[in-house]
């Protein structure tokens, strides 16, 4: 399983997903609100629909969105926010790809480059790790599922490939349609763990060492844990038993 799914998974079990919810909120309204600037209507502006569904998919109310949405038209008040990717390595050699919206590119930069200068990561140019990856749409589902169940309703509903992790599954689809997919697979009866647009790796890095592991956690655990960043990518892959240490 790829670092980003496993991670997402690991985080799932840890119960870490409920209490950052409001962390979580913070930043998907952050990603409604830039989405709206080119346009209030989810029907004629397809990152807001995306950026709407994926907050829907987290469990955000109506009410909420709909503010994020009317500061981003302009109808309240709100900040204005730049989108950057930053790009790094983490021990290991496992690249990183940080997603970030700001209304401040000093300060945010300043913060992540202090991020990876504590614990032992590095910054890279622009261009240096991006190369590596391209965006997906993933969906994660819990332990148990039936597998016919879930083969049907998710390539029924447009999905390129369902993989086996475990006794879980990784549905991987075209980015564009990652919630309409998820919806076929809640009505289902499925219950998922995450679905998402990420930047998924053309080739990962296997990771065996537990003190690389432990770092590489510590760093995406530092990142995510920044208001300005929405989301972090990365290349590494290690086993289920090595991912379970290196979170403890």
């Amino acid at each position: 399983m790829s670092g980003h799914s496993k991670w997402a998974t690991i985080k799932h079990k840890k119960g870490a997903a409920d209490k950052a919810r409001g962390k979580l909120f913070a930043k998907l309204a952050r990603q409604i609100e830039v989405a709206a600037k080119s346009g209030g209507d989810v029907d004629t502006n397809p990152t807001l629909r995306t950026a709407v569904q994926k907050a829907k998919a987290g469990r955000m109310t109506n009410d909420a969105i709909d503010r994020a949405v009317k500061r981003g038209t302009g109808d309240d008040d709100g900040g204005t926010y730049e989108s950057i990717m930053y790009e790094g390595y983490a021990p290991g050699g496992v690249a990183l790809m940080i997603d970030v919206l700001t209304d401040n590119r000093n300060r945010t930069g300043a913060e992540i480059r202090t991020i990876f200068s504590k614990l032992g990561g590095s910054m890279a140019e622009p261009g240096a790790v991006g190369w590596q990856f391209h965006r997906r749409g993933v969906i994660i589902t819990v332990d148990g599922v039936d597998e016919d169940t879930i083969m049907m309703a998710a390539i029924e509903a447009g999905a390129d490939d369902v993989i086996v992790e475990g006794t879980a599954y990784r549905v991987m689809t075209e980015p564009s349609v990652v919630y309409d997919v998820k919806a076929a697979i809640d009505d289902a009866g499925i219950e998922v763990i995450s679905a998402d647009s990420p930047m998924v790796a053309d080739m990962l890095v296997p990771v065996t060492d537990t003190s690389d592991a432990k770092a590489i956690l510590r760093i995406l655990e530092a990142l995510e844990d920044n208001d300005d960043v929405q989301d972090v990518f990365s290349n590494f892959d290690m086993t289920d038993e090595l991912m379970e240490v290196a979170a403890s």
